[in-house]
C-alpha cells in the first residue's frame, strides 16, 4: 500500500504552512474532530470550541451514528452565529473501511460547500485521521483531553492513530499533568494545558433557575 506523503513513517514532519502570526491564524476556519457529542455534557471540548465559533466559522464533526441502508447522510446543525455540528449517518451494514470512505468524501463535500480554503484541524481523537488525514490545514492541534486507550472497550488501533497523529499535528496540548508527562516525548511541541471551570458558563446559576 502507499504511504499517505502527509504521514511520514517515523518522525515529526508536518507539511502545514504554520505561521505564528496571530492576526493570519484569527482568521482561519476551523475543523473539530470529536469522540464526543456536542450535547453529551458541556465539558472542554465545547467549552473551547464555543469560544473559537466567537471569531471564525467552525465546524464540531462527531462521530457517525449508525442508520438503516438507504438513509445516510451528513445532518448539518446550526448551534450560533459561526458553530456548525456534522454528525454522518452511515449504514449499520457498511464495514469500518467503508464508513472512513464515505466519511472523507462527506468531509470533501461539506468543505466545499462551505468554501472552506484555509483552516485549522483541531483533533479530540486520532480515529478521525483515517478519514482527514488528506486535508492540508495551515494549522494542525491534538487536543489530547483523555487517555481513550484505557477505556473500556477501546479500539487496538487508538496507539497506533495516535502516534500517526502525533507525526501529523503541529502543536499538542493535554487536558492535565499526568497526560503531558506520558505525551511530552512523543512530539516536540506538547503543552500542559488543564481543564479548568467554564466560568460564563456555570455562572448562569447564579441567576436562578425557571420552572
Amino acid at each position: 500500500m502507499k504511504n499517505n506523503p502527509h504521514i511520514p513513517a517515523s518522525g515529526h514532519d508536518t507539511q502545514h504552512n504554520y505561521s505564528s502570526n496571530s492576526d493570519q491564524l484569527d482568521s482561519l476556519d476551523l475543523i473539530c474532530f470529536s469522540h464526543l457529542r456536542w450535547d453529551f455534557v458541556y465539558q472542554r471540548p465545547q467549552h473551547l470550541i464555543s469560544r473559537c465559533a466567537r471569531h471564525r466559522r467552525v465546524i464540531f464533526w462527531e462521530e457517525p451514528v449508525q442508520v438503516s441502508p438507504g438513509k445516510e447522510q451528513l445532518v448539518l446543525s446550526k448551534r450560533q452565529d459561526n458553530l456548525t455540528i456534522a454528525t454522518p449517518h452511515v449504514s449499520n451494514e457498511w464495514a469500518p473501511g467503508e464508513v472512513d470512505r464515505v466519511q472523507r468524501e462527506m468531509l470533501d463535500c461539506l468543505m466545499l460547500e462551505q468554501n472552506m480554503q484555509r483552516h485549522v484541524s483541531w483533533y479530540y481523537t486520532p480515529m478521525a485521521l483515517k478519514f482527514s488525514d488528506h486535508l492540508r490545514p495551515q494549522v494542525a492541534v491534538y487536543d489530547c483531553m483523555d487517555e481513550l486507550s484505557a477505556f473500556k472497550g477501546a479500539s487496538p488501533l487508538l496507539r497506533i492513530m495516535e502516534q500517526k497523529l502525533f507525526r501529523y499535528v503541529d502543536l499538542v496540548f493535554t487536558g492535565g499533568q499526568s497526560l503531558y508527562e506520558a505525551k511530552r516525548n512523543h512530539h516536540p511541541n506538547v503543552h500542559a494545558s488543564p481543564s479548568s471551570i467554564d466560568a460564563q458558563h456555570f455562572g448562569k446559576a447564579r441567576k436562578g433557575v425557571h420552572e
